[in-house]
This record gives C-alpha cells, sequence and structure tokens, in this order.
C-alpha cells in the first residue's frame, strides 16, 4: 500500500515550499474571519423609540412624555415598540392641558409605532436593521438573517464536500472564495431586507466550505508533523486574525453598505494565490514558458502549481500519477532538493488503484456498534460545540460596554487558545483535552447568572473565559474526530460532524434571541450544554499515541469511563442540577 507520507518525506518538513504552502493557505482564512461574523455589526440593533412626527401638534411638554416607560430586569426604561395615542396627547395638547395635570399620564392608552421610529446613531449610522425597521414585531426577522446565512454554510459544506472529492480541493477552494467575495459586493446594493437575507445565504455557501477546503488542502499537501501545526497555530491564528480585523473595520466605518463593501475587497487579493507561479515552476527543465499555458497535462500541471497547488494524494486518487509526481518535483526544486529517480513505485499505485474498488457508504457510520456510538456522539458534540462557539460569538452586542471592544476582546482571546489546542494536542490525551476544555467553557458561562447586575467587568470577562475554553474544545474536536474514525470512512464522519455543527450554529442566533427576554437565559443554555457534552467526551476511546484504524473492524471499543469513575448517585444530582437549570428557563416563558 502506497504511504504518502514516507514517499514525499524527502522533501523535509519546513523548506520553502511548505512555508509557502503554510503561510498561503492560513492567509486565505482571513476573510472568513471577519466576513463569518460581520453579522454581528451589519445587523446590530441600536437604541430605538417610536417616531413622533414633526407634523404631530404637540406641545414641548406633551411630546417629552409621548413614549412610555417599561420595566425590565429591574430597570425602568422608554419602551421600544410602544408611544401614546397621538391624537389623545394633541386634544390634550390643543386644550391646554399639562402632562399630569389631569390624572397619571400612564393610563392614555398606548399604539404602536405607526410612523416608524428613531433611532440613536452614536455607535451606527446605519445597520440593516434601521434601513428596513427590523424591530418590535418585526424583530424575527434578525435571527432569521443570521441563519440564513449559516443555511447557506450547511448546504456549501454539503456540495463542496462533493465537488472536491470530484474536481479537486484547488477548485473548490477558489471557487467557494469567489463566491464569498463575489456576492457579498452584490449585497452592498441590497434594496429590501427579502433581497439581503436571499444573497446572505448564498454568502455562507462560499464561507466556511471555503476553510474547509484550505484546511484540508494543507493537510494533504504538507507533512505529518507540520498538519497540527497548520490546524491549529496556522488556520486558526489567521481565522482569528481575520475576526480581529472585522471591529476595527466596523469602528471606522459605521455605515453598513460601506462595511460591508470594505470586508468583501480583501477577497480579491486572493487571486495571486491561483495565478502567480513560483520561479522554481517557469525553471522546471524542459518547460518553456509557452508549454506551461499548452501541451500535455502533465505540462499543465506544472502551470497548476502556483502558489497554491492541487493536493498531489487527491490527484494520485484520481489515477493522474504523473500530476502528482510533477507537483512534488517542482516543490523539491523550491526547497533545493534533488528528488529521486522514482517517487511513487508502480507497483504500490497498481495496489492503491485495487483497493479503492471497494466503496463505502454513510450507512457504514451506523453499521457496527461502535462506530454506531462514535458517529452519535461526534454528532452532538460538534452540534453542541459550534451552538456554545457561535452563541457567544453573536451575543457580543448584547455585552455591556463598547461593542467594538468587546469583538476585539472576544476575536483575540482565539489567539492563546489556539494555542492551547496545539499543547493539548502535543502533550495531554485527546478526550480529556477536549472535555476539560468544555467543562470550563461551560462552567464558566453558568455562574454568569449569580454576577450581580452592576459587575459588568466580572460578566464580561466571564464569557471572554468561557469562548476561550468552547474554541479551544472546538479546534481539538476537528483533529480528534479525523483520528477517531477509520480511514475508510473517515472523510465522511468529520462531514457528518461538520454538517451537525452547521445545524447548531443555525440555532445559535435563536438561542442569543433569547436574551431580549433575560440576559442570562443564553448562557445557561450554552453552558448547560456544554457541560453535558464534556462530560460524554469521556466516553469516547482514547487516540493519542496509537495507530489509526484503517479499518472499521480496527475501530476501538467504547470505554464507559464516566460510569467507572462517577457513582450514578453523583451523575443523578449533576444532572438534577442541570434540569433545574432548564426549568427555570421555561418558567420564565410561561409567567
Amino acid at each position: 500500500m502506497l504511504d504518502y507520507d514516507q514517499a514525499i518525506s524527502f522533501l523535509g518538513d519546513w523548506g520553502p515550499f511548505q512555508l509557502l504552502i503554510f503561510f498561503s493557505l492560513s492567509a486565505s482564512t482571513i476573510p472568513n474571519g471577519f466576513n463569518g461574523m460581520s453579522v454581528v455589526f451589519l445587523a446590530a440593533t441600536p437604541e430605538h423609540q417610536c417616531l413622533v412626527p414633526a407634523s404631530a401638534n404637540l406641545s414641548a411638554a406633551w411630546r417629552n412624555v409621548s413614549i412610555p416607560w417599561e420595566q425590565h430586569e429591574g430597570q425602568r426604561l422608554l419602551s421600544k415598540c410602544r408611544r401614546y395615542r397621538l391624537d389623545t396627547l394633541s386634544a390634550f395638547s390643543a386644550g391646554g392641558l399639562e402632562p399630569g395635570q389631569h390624572g397619571n399620564v400612564s393610563s392614555i392608552e398606548q399604539e404602536k409605532c405607526l410612523d416608524g421610529w428613531t433611532y440613536s446613531q452614536e455607535l451606527y449610522l446605519s445597520t440593516i436593521i434601521t434601513e428596513w425597521d427590523i424591530v418590535c414585531e418585526n424583530d424575527w426577522k434578525g435571527p432569521l438573517t443570521t441563519s440564513l446565512f449559516f443555511v447557506g454554510v450547511l448546504v456549501g459544506s454539503f456540495i463542496s464536500g462533493q465537488l472536491s472529492d470530484r474536481f479537486g480541493r484547488k477548485k473548490v477552494l477558489f471557487i467557494t472564495m469567489a463566491v464569498q467575495t463575489g456576492f457579498s459586493i452584490v449585497q452592498v446594493f441590497s434594496t429590501s431586507w427579502e433581497m439581503f437575507a436571499i444573497l446572505f445565504l448564498i454568502v455562507g455557501m462560499g464561507q466556511i466550505p471555503n476553510y474547509v477546503a484550505a484546511f484540508i488542502l494543507g493537510s494533504e499537501i504538507l507533512s505529518k508533523s507540520a498538519r497540527i501545526i497548520f490546524s491549529t497555530l496556522g488556520t486558526c491564528v489567521f481565522y482569528a486574525i481575520g475576526y480581529m480585523l472585522l471591529p476595527l473595520f466596523a469602528y471606522f466605518i459605521r455605515d453598513w453598505r460601506t462595511l460591508l463593501l470594505a470586508l468583501a475587497v480583501p477577497g480579491l487579493f486572493c487571486i495571486p494565490l491561483w495565478c502567480w507561479i513560483p520561479k522554481a515552476a517557469w525553471d522546471a527543465p524542459g518547460v518553456s514558458s509557452s508549454e506551461l499555458w499548452t501541451g500535455t497535462r502533465e505540462r499543465r500541471a506544472t502551470r497548476d502549481l502556483g502558489i497554491i497547488p492541487e493536493s498531489p494524494q487527491w490527484l494520485i486518487s484520481q489515477g493522474r500519477f504523473e500530476e502528482a509526481e510533477s507537483i512534488i518535483r517542482n516543490a523539491a526544486k523550491m526547497n533545493h532538493i534533488t528528488p529521486p529517480a522514482i517517487i511513487f513505485k508502480t507497483a504500490e499505485l497498481e495496489d492503491l488503484k485495487n483497493s479503492q474498488q471497494k466503496r463505502h457508504t454513510i450507512l457504514d457510520l451506523v453499521k457496527t456498534r461502535n462506530v454506531r456510538i462514535i458517529t452519535i456522539l461526534t454528532i452532538l458534540v460538534w452540534f453542541v460545540t459550534a451552538i456554545g462557539y457561535f452563541g457567544v460569538s453573536l451575543n457580543t452586542p448584547n455585552l455591556h460596554g463598547d461593542p467594538f471592544l468587546n469583538c476585539f476582546l472576544l476575536a483575540a482571546i482565539e489567539v492563546p487558545s489556539c494555542v492551547l489546542t496545539w499543547l493539548l494536542l502535543r502533550n495531554v490525551a485527546r478526550r480529556y483535552s477536549v472535555s476539560s476544555t468544555m467543562m470550563l467553557g461551560g462552567i464558566v458561562l453558568l455562574l454568569i447568572q449569580l454576577v450581580p447586575l452592576d459587575l459588568h467587568i466580572v460578566s464580561t470577562v466571564l464569557v471572554m473565559v468561557g469562548k476561550f475554553g468552547i474554541t479551544a474544545a472546538f479546534n481539538m474536536v476537528f483533529v480528534y474526530t479525523a483520528e477517531l474514525y477509520p480511514t475508510v470512512i473517515r472523510n465522511m464522519g468529520v462531514g457528518v460532524g461538520s454538517m451537525s455543527s452547521r445545524v447548531g450554529s443555525i440555532i445559535s442566533p435563536y438561542i442569543v434571541y433569547l436574551g431580549a427576554y433575560d440576559r442570562i437565559l443564553p448562557y445557561i443554555l450554552m453552558g448547560s450544554l456544554t457541560v453535558v457534552m464534556g462530560i460524554l467526551v469521556l466516553l469516547f476511546p482514547e487516540t493519542v499515541g496509537r495507530p489509526l484504524p484503517e479499518t472499521i473492524d480496527q475501530t476501538q471499543n467504547i470505554k464507559g469511563y464516566v460510569i467507572k469513575h462517577y457513582s450514578l448517585r453523583q451523575c443523578s444530582v449533576f444532572m438534577a442540577w442541570i434540569l433545574a437549570q432548564w426549568t427555570s428557563i421555561f418558567s420564565l416563558f410561561v409567567e
């Protein structure tokens, strides 16, 4: 059987070629960072009240009391969705009466905001909320907008996975990048919320699929020892850099159309990653510049090297051995290494071709008991982790303090989280690493309900720590899932987990929406779910230091770690406490 890592070991780990791939693919994820969370500012809801038109025949005194007061979380605030009937106020004003002169003003009949709303421009000049009045009875459109984006991510993930296996990793990487950039620019010219939402769905189809394509491409091109660094300190850190750039863009650009355009344009700078060709490719022996654009498939493979080449592993799986070898020989030239005369042995390639005759389907994920339990747990852990990650990120506008600073801090915390991920993957057992970081994130989020309302800084710090733990868990889940499944169904297993995380991300805006009823509701939900999954992760088999399973029969048994180390009474008490948290949530709606 062909051992790809052994076959390309002569290239070394960190030559010029590997560094070029590492930084190019990592940099391609920067636009994903700020586009993925742009809705935090594009759909921000500023302070607003019912508009009292200038044409209303009201004295200054009556105009000042035209908006009723309401109680919200123990605070007395002006209503955002109601006003006193203007015809009644006009009659009182015309009669020369003063507010409170003949009865309490609060007894006057109220009405909806029939003339629209007036919005504070202290933080934003305009958002899609202010442009299309997505407030009060229309406020459901806000979370729906975000959910539609993640529906696009779900659809794009499914389609791009199929296209990637058929047409190649590189093509899908740049096609999804073009979809994300191109439709974001078109989105700037939206004339209605419906148009914006549909285009946002299409943008989502190119967003995370673009990130996943870069992740897979780097994992298949780089050597085994470089993959963990690429998957933690590469794509994760550069994604976080893009995320940190978002509040900087939003701080200086307060109009949503201009902001969206500014966020879309950087995607155009990724075009050279496809087009530019390293000097080593131009200097390939026996290849003229004209032959790079014409000639045989092998000659065209030299052209296709670009800055980011196609995955040699994918080319080999398609039987395009000459193209794969051409890319590796050009990589050797960039690294100033003389490649062996024969890189891939004919006998190994024939064995590979024969081994690919047996096809596996998605049903193999549930056929045997061991793989079935792994699949169920994988779906749950991806689903819950996505809810926690995106829920905390999207809840940024609801945090006390400056939203731009809060967003920057939530993004910046991902950098040390990526470093922690790298350290844990190198030195600690996988299930303990994932479980401990999920428990950290979940418990900290649950503690927020104990913080008094006036201690805003403490609440914000707890949110940051929660985001730190959940992000670390999310990063490790990618690697852990790939190690749990045998080679023959690994891609399908990771794909199913990824799909379940997209469902979690679709739900997350509505969990954030619960904050309109009570600020701690989202944290109770996210925290309790994350803690429960942190315990269930311990049921996974350990993979660190063990060879990856090749066949379904080699999949390890599920180990009842929780049952062994914790008494039934302890588990029952803990689950009862979680149930009490959820009961408190539903009681608020009953009231």
